[in-house]
């Protein structure tokens, strides 16, 4: 279970998560498939989680569980030493001290992560509540 990563991959993390296909792919091409399929499971697609679980990243569908609110995957991140991934779940769920404190620590680079994981399950939130998106029957 891989919890390090290099500056520049965690770059293109963030980049993929906002939506940079070609960033995802590379990630996935090139020795970090967690990553790239992270961002499929973070907009719910459940192959996605499924194949997180399966392969060794259970950290990572913590993570997403811990942003969209369990308080389980958030436990079970911090009986695994995950502190600091923690930390990113709760600024993924817009927990400003949660931020705060990545930025105080040292983890800019994870602040900003959780920041763009925020953006991308707000814009899911508000797709699901907005009426004009609705399929029509």
């Amino acid at each position: 279970m891989r919890t390090e990563y290099p500056a520049k991959v965690l770059l293109a993390w963030g980049e993929a998560i906002s939506g940079h296909t070609g960033l995802r792919d590379w990630l996935i091409k090139n020795g970090y498939p967690e990553l790239g399929i992270f961002t499929f499971a973070l907009v719910n697609k459940p192959d996605a989680r499924k194949w997180l679980m399966e392969n060794g990243h259970p950290h990572l569908m913590a993570l997403i569980n811990g942003i969209e609110g369990s308080t389980e995957a958030l436990d079970w991140l911090d009986r695994n030493g995950m502190h600091v991934l923690r930390q990113v779940a709760l600024t993924g769920d817009g927990e400003r001290d949660a931020f705060n404190w990545l930025l105080e620590n040292g983890h800019r680079e994870l602040a900003m992560l959780g920041h763009k994981m925020h953006v991308v399950k707000r814009q899911i939130d508000e797709d699901h509540s907005d009426p004009h998106k609705y399929p029509r029957d």
